[in-house]
């Protein structure tokens, strides 16, 4: 009997340390939130000054607004300039220059739309302005090195052009007086033959010759001459040629493949021979035998020619 009448004591004690703890809890709960309420109260205050301060620099900075989209126009518009400038230095660089120059003047014309603009708007514009100036400098360095670089390098062709242009001249003065000393050589070392004696000559009837200045007569044609000293000339043997021109201006010719090279070109010759030139003075004599032909009456020229050169002359009349 006891036992049941203590049950609904203990309930009720429990029941009762449950509430008075869900009072507890309660109160701090609601404490919490007067605080929280108190703090938000405070936040709101402040963010409400802030606006009130933010709201009074924008006013106070109206004033100086005007002058900075002036300014930034100002700079954006130099800058676009200077990009002109640095494009014509360096054309390769166009399409990076007007890709620059295209975001320069969209800022522009955002400032020339005459909004109004905050305090704000024009300093992340001033932030804007200092970046693409940066970027700028950045091609001016670039190109303005590479311009200073192509101005050395034409300066240093131009002065390669005028040491080559001058190098050139001087060999064509060395040439020119190699080309004269060599021509003067070569008229030094010429030969020249003189005592000259030119004359027909008829074959007598034990087969020996003797002079003539009859046409009839003559089957032969003697030229003799005395070949000079000459010290600069190249010693050596050689060849001698003779030239023998009939009255009416023919070349006389044993064979009709005689000719040879001189400094006026190709000609005939009549009759050649081989001498030991070895810089000394030497008589010679050269013949030229007509057998299928007789000589006409009139006179006869004849010309001694060596080395290529023209070196004496003659003349003979027959009858």
């Amino acid at each position: 009997m006891s036992e049941i009448q203590e049950t609904p004591k203990s309930k009720n004690g429990l029941f009762i340390t449950l509430i008075a703890a869900l009072a507890v809890v309660i109160g701090i709960m609601g404490y919490k939130m007067s605080n929280a309420n108190k703090a938000l109260d405070e936040c709101e205050k402040s963010n409400k000054t802030l606006e009130e301060d933010m709201a009074g620099l924008s006013d106070m900075m109206s004033g100086y607004a005007g002058n900075m989209s002036n300014d930034l126009k100002a700079d954006f518009r130099n800058m676009l300039k200077t990009y002109d400038q640095l494009k014509a230095k360096d054309a390769s660089q166009a399409d990076s220059i007007n890709l620059q120059k295209a975001k320069i003047q969209g800022l522009l014309d955002q400032l020339n739309s005459n909004k109004k603009f905050s305090a704000r708007q024009l300093y992340n514009m001033r932030k804007e302005n200092e970046t693409l100036r940066n970027i700028m400098k950045g091609y001016v360095k670039q190109i303005d090195s590479l311009f200073t670089l192509t101005t050395q390098l034409n300066a240093d062709l131009e002065t390669r052009t005028s040491e080559l242009n001058e190098t050139s001249t001087q060999r064509d003065e060395y040439k020119t007086q190699a080309e004269v000393a060599s021509e003067k050589v070569k008229k030094g070392s010429k030969l020249q033959a003189y005592g000259f004696k030119s004359t027909g000559l008829r074959m007598k009837l034990n087969s020996t010759t003797e002079e003539t200045n009859k046409a009839k007569s003559t089957t032969m044609v003697k030229s003799s001459f005395t070949i000079g000293e000459n010290t600069i000339a190249n010693a050596g043997r050689r060849y001698v040629y003779m030239q023998i021109i009939s009255p009416d201006g023919r070349t006389l010719q044993s064979k009709s493949s005689n000719t040879v090279q001189t400094d006026n070109g190709s000609i005939a010759y009549s009759d050649k021979k081989e001498i030991d030139y070895n810089n000394q003075s030497i008589d010679m004599a050269i013949f030229y035998n007509q057998e299928s032909q007789e000589f006409t009456k009139g006179t006869y020229k004849v010309k001694i020619y060596c080395d290529g050169q023209l070196i004496g002359t003659d003349s003979f009349t027959l009858k």
